[in-house]
Parts: structure tokens; C-alpha cells; sequence
């Protein structure tokens, strides 16, 4: 079973929950448009949160955090897995993210979770993971 799930104007947190979950289910779970998924906070609070998170260590062993957004979103859905375990390791290779949508996947149905849509969220501050990751460095966020 196959799962598409649209991250335009989703909480990344509750996304990644849902991702997480079917992926331990079995299902091989594709998330499509990770630039447009959002983080609630204020944008000062949240980059110097992120820049912090990047620095911490030795620049030579980590830990490192990706500036591509896709690979952002991949390490939060792992982080939400027992990656440490066998069932863990093999979720983790069932979740795909893609920036944009890929050809293979146009056309099909995808999912959205409405308890993840950013209208309903309480703080009415927030910023994409394309701003998070342009603050770090990332080049091919600006379209």
C-alpha cells in the first residue's frame, strides 16, 4: 500500500506523527512539497532555536542537520521511529520526501490531515521549512 501525503500548509510535527505511524503500519509513505510544510513559532525564536540545534558539537562529528528541506523533513519523521530497532530501520526506508511533486507521483490522490492544517493551529505565527532552511544556507528554496 502506497500513501502520498501533500505537506503544503502542514504542521511539520503532526505530518511527521502521521507519517511515522503508517510507515511502522507497513505502508510506504511518500511526502510530497516538504518546502511548503510550516513550523508554528515566531520566525526569530525559531531560527535561533534551529541555529542552535546546528551548532551544537564539533563541526567534525556532529550532529549535522541538512539545509535541504527534504532531507529536514525526512529526519523529523525519523526521529518520531525507533530507528535503533529492526522495525524501526525498516520504516525509516518506507518514508520518501521530495521537494516539489516528481513526475511518478503527479496525477495520483494524495493525502491531507486536517488536524495538521496550519489554519487550525493557535498561534497564527509561522514560517515554512524553505525559510528555515535559506536562513541555514539552502540555495534552491528561493523559486
Amino acid at each position: 500500500m502506497e500513501l502520498i501525503i501533500d505537506a503544503t500548509n502542514q504542521i511539520m510535527g503532526r505530518l511527521c506523527t502521521h507519517a511515522a505511524k503508517a510507515a511502522l503500519l507497513g505502508t510506504t509513505v511518500n511526502i510530497i512539497n516538504c518546502e511548503r510544510a510550516v513550523i508554528t513559532g515566531s520566525r526569530t525564536y525559531r531560527q535561533t532555536e534551529m541555529r542552535t540545534k546546528k551548532e551544537l558539537g564539533q563541526p567534525q562529528q556532529g550532529p549535522f542537520a541538512s539545509k535541504m528541506p527534504d532531507r529536514f523533513v525526512r529526519r523529523c519523521v525519523r526521529g518520531m521511529l525507533p530507528h535503533h530497532q529492526p522495525k524501526g530501520r525498516a520504516a525509516f526506508e518506507r518514508v520518501m520526501c521530495y521537494i516539489g511533486t516528481p513526475l511518478e507521483l503527479q496525477g495520483k490522490e494524495t493525502t491531507r490531515y486536517d488536524d495538521a492544517d496550519v489554519a487550525h493551529a493557535t498561534r497564527a505565527k509561522h514560517l515554512t521549512i524553505a525559510q528555515v532552511c535559506e536562513f541555514w544556507g539552502y540555495k534552491g528554496a528561493s523559486q
